[in-house]
């Protein structure tokens, strides 16, 4: 499958582009910084572009099969940014014909499905004190993908830690289902199940321990 991933440059994203080389995929590395991307390989391009660059963004979509979108908050936030790119990515998905997406997004993007317990409600008093216009935009960039009409799964993720892939996690969704923590490997681990699989098309699954 030929891959585009956004938010490659580090985190999640990062691990995507490595796992999925490894698997066999053909992909393009979507950063904005190429100079700081070292990883080499025969199945592996890179784009430069700035993902709230609609052209950049439309450009780099075209000839793939799927999206993933490990973008981020930048340090400092970019006002708007999620969703802006969220906006640039589904008009080019649209434009190309291209219709599976899978994103990633924080577990403070509360579902109706979700039963938060009460670190959850702790956790997301805490994340809108110190991030409210984080939370807000990565909210607005989950509701546009949820509008868009393609063939999207958001994987949502609590505390991301380094460290290796175990390949064993829990999916489901905020409460009982869920624990305070995932691995940046093992998330990118589901993210690459699920593109193919599908067993959470038009669902926000939280993943981790």
């Amino acid at each position: 499958m030929k891959i585009v991933v956004f938010g490659a440059s580090r985190g999640v994203g990062y691990q995507v582009v490595q796992q999925a080389l490894a698997a066999g995929h053909t992909v393009t590395a979507f950063v904005r910084s190429p100079e700081t991307f070292s990883l080499q390989h025969p199945n592996l391009s890179i784009f430069q572009g700035d993902a709230t660059d609609a052209a950049a963004v439309e450009k780099a979509i075209d000839g793939h099969d799927a999206v993933i979108s490990a973008l981020g908050p930048t340090r400092p936030p970019v006002p708007q940014m999620m969703e802006r790119a969220a906006k640039n990515i589904v008009a080019g998905m649209k434009k190309h014909g291209v219709r599976r997406l899978v994103s990633t997004t924080g577990a403070g993007v509360r579902q109706p499905e979700d039963q938060p317990k009460l670190i959850d409600h702790l956790i997301g008093f805490l994340l809108k004190l110190v991030a409210k216009d984080v939370v807000l935009d990565s909210a607005a960039n989950v509701r546009v993908l949820q509008a868009s009409g393609l063939d999207w799964t958001i994987v949502r993720y609590p505390r991301l830690l380094d460290g290796e892939k175990k390949g064993s996690y829990r999916v489901g969704y905020l409460g009982k289902d869920s624990g305070t923590q995932i691995s940046r490997a093992d998330g990118a681990d589901f993210v690459l199940k699920e593109l193919t699989e599908q067993q959470w098309l038009h669902k926000l699954p939280v993943v981790s321990y």
